[in-house]
């Protein structure tokens, strides 16, 4: 009977020390719950009655260099449902769908969907929202955003590019500049019970977004506006498959103007600019198509220079010693390299001619004859040193490289043919960085849109500051370089670029595509002023035009054209006797 108390007593402390120690167990969690990690679960029970909808900042600006907006913001709405607060679904689906446009059985889907809130449409008219949120829906929510919009429509379209869905940078400087430009979204947070229904006393809590800097840039609305002008006058003259125009300060690298036409619509970048909808495209060769407006040749595409890249030829010549302007030539109308016999453009020859006159007429064997007197290895130095190499470095995304033989596989033919600009490929805006460096004294600048960095309220944050690479050739051989290109105006295949008053220099071309046998040409004029020191420079690229395709008859016209409305503009006088006379006093 004892031994039966004592087990007893014993089990009855067993039982009683297990308890407590549960008991000690569940206080300890308490403790740690409520105490130590209180936050955590407070933050989860938040989670739970609280929804969150996203608010887009307002995407800063893109200005002008006369501070003219170029992408600005539009309002817009974006309309969502949240499944359990809706009283009347038919009612909701049946006003959102005439109201947005869209089928029922899509909106449907969306209203039935169990979820804390579903997005129908974003990017909806205000108008249109404003209209929805007037039927008092319960269960529908609009909220303000912003979307992109462009003033100007086309114009510079390759430049700026555009924003998607989510208003951030798809291509152009929108993408290039998205730190600057895109801001930081806000939040509308909404208290729910625990069906997930609203607590009308409770309200909204609002985190408001912060709307992003501004983009300055040096790209000029209204040298724009002639530049595309002209380039789709000729376009539409040669019923040219594409031209582009492009127009820099050789000084500072500063693009003026980027045309690239046909341009393509920003506020509706998603249509293919063909004038015409091919509903026989499958979604792959649409996008292939859509991908091919949106490039913007001038930087991601090469081409074939032809005579323009005789400027290349000559400043490395010149600057080496291999040639002086008073070396005579003689052109018989072609070049016999190796077992090579090389035409020039003049198939009946230009017989005698000094170097300068050899350029004036942009003669194939003068500039073989240097290029062979440069030799591959200094050829290639001199490739190396202005830095066609390497990419421009420009502030746009997509530049391509400098398309070239090897130098171990670049035999006299290949050297021959490269020094008049061809059976290599270059891009654009390459061709007018280097020639920059070659007649604004030997400094290698940056082709460049950004200029500085403005808050909201227009304060400039920062300027944006670019390298420069000097000595890439003497003043001396830049001078003499300026000089003969003048001469090439004023006497020779580039007189059609000629403006009275003006001193302009610059250099034709006319270069063949591949396959040689489909007689397609590429038309080309690069040209500066004023010569003796040079403010902006142009180049014209006109693809296959029709008829008359030589780059001095058709291409020169066009930067003539742009620069005697264009140099007015920028502040450059046109000589006159008087001032002529004063500056070779001063001289």
């Amino acid at each position: 009977m004892k031994k039966n108390k004592t087990f007893h007593k014993k089990k009855i402390w067993i039982v009683f020390g297990t308890c407590t120690l549960l008991l000690l167990g569940l206080g300890g969690r308490l403790v740690y719950l409520m105490g130590i990690r209180s936050d955590y679960y407070y933050e989860k029970a938040q989670d739970l009655h609280e929804r969150e909808r996203d608010i887009k900042a307002k995407r800063g600006e893109i200005l002008d260099a006369q501070g003219k907006v170029l992408a600005s913001n539009k309002t817009v709405c974006t309309i969502s449902v949240i499944h359990s607060q809706i009283k009347d679904a038919e009612e909701v689906i049946s006003v959102l769908a005439k109201e947005l446009d869209m089928e029922e059985e899509t909106i449907r889907k969306r209203v039935e969907k169990v979820s804390s809130i579903e997005r129908i449409k974003t990017n909806v008219e205000k108008e249109v929202g404003d209209a929805i949120r007037d039927y008092g829906l319960s269960g529908v929510k609009v909220d303000e955003d912003y979307k992109r919009y462009y003033p100007y429509g086309s114009l510079a379209s390759k430049v700026l590019g555009f924003t998607g869905g989510d208003n951030q940078g798809i291509i152009g400087l929108e993408v290039e500049y998205e730190e600057i430009l895109n801001g930081t979204p806000g939040k509308i947070l909404t208290t729910t019970d625990a069906r997930g229904v609203e607590i009308d006393e409770m309200g909204e809590s609002r985190q408001d977004p912060v709307e992003g800097n501004s983009l300055q840039i040096s790209l000029d609305i209204s040298i724009q506006e002639f530049a595309q002008q002209a380039a789709e006058k000729v376009m539409e003259e040669k019923q040219a498959e594409r031209v582009s125009i492009l127009l820099m300060n050789p000084q500072n690298g500063e693009i003026y103007a980027c045309v690239n036409v046909p341009e393509f619509d920003l506020n509706d970048p998603f249509t293919l600019n063909t004038g015409s909808e091919n509903t026989s495209l499958s979604q792959e060769e649409e996008q292939d198509l859509l991908n091919q407006m949106w490039r913007n040749p001038c930087l991601n595409d090469t081409y074939e220079p032809g005579s323009t890249f005789k400027i290349i030829t000559m400043s490395a010549g010149l600057e080496e010693g291999v040639v002086s302007l008073e070396d005579s030539f003689y052109c018989p109308g072609y070049k016999v390299v190796d077992d090579r016999r090389i035409h020039c453009s003049k198939r009946t020859g230009h017989g005698a001619q000094n170097f300068i006159e050899g350029a004036q007429n942009s003669c194939n064997p003068v500039f073989i004859e240097v290029g062979l007197r440069l030799g591959v290895k200094n050829y290639y130095k001199y490739f190396r040193q202005f830095g066609l190499l390497k990419k421009t470095g420009i502030d746009l995304p997509g530049e391509a490289g400098t398309i070239m033989h090897k130098e171990e596989n670049m035999g006299n033919v290949e050297l021959a043919t490269v020094a008049f600009g061809q059976s290599f490929q270059i891009t654009p805006i390459q061709l007018a960085t280097t020639v920059s460096a070659l007649i604004n004294g030997g400094n290698r600048i940056t082709p460049h849109f950004g200029v500085n960095v403005q808050s909201p309220d227009g304060t400039q944050v920062k300027k944006i500051e670019y390298p420069v690479e000097t000595g890439i050739v003497s003043e001396e051989t830049s001078q003499t370089v300026r000089e003969i290109l003048e001469s090439v105006v004023s006497e020779g295949s580039g007189k059609n670029a000629g403006i009275e008053g003006y001193r302009i220099g610059g250099k034709t071309a006319t270069s063949q595509t591949l396959p040689r046998s489909a007689n397609r040409y590429i038309s080309s004029f690069l040209g500066f002023a004023p010569a003796e020191d040079p403010q902006i420079l142009g180049l014209c690229i006109i693809h296959d035009p029709k008829g008359v395709y030589y780059g001095g008859t058709i291409a020169a016209p066009v930067i003539r054209s742009i620069f005697a409305n264009v140099l007015p503009y920028l502040g450059i006088e046109k000589e006159t006797e008087e001032n002529v006379e004063a500056s070779f006093t001063e001289g």
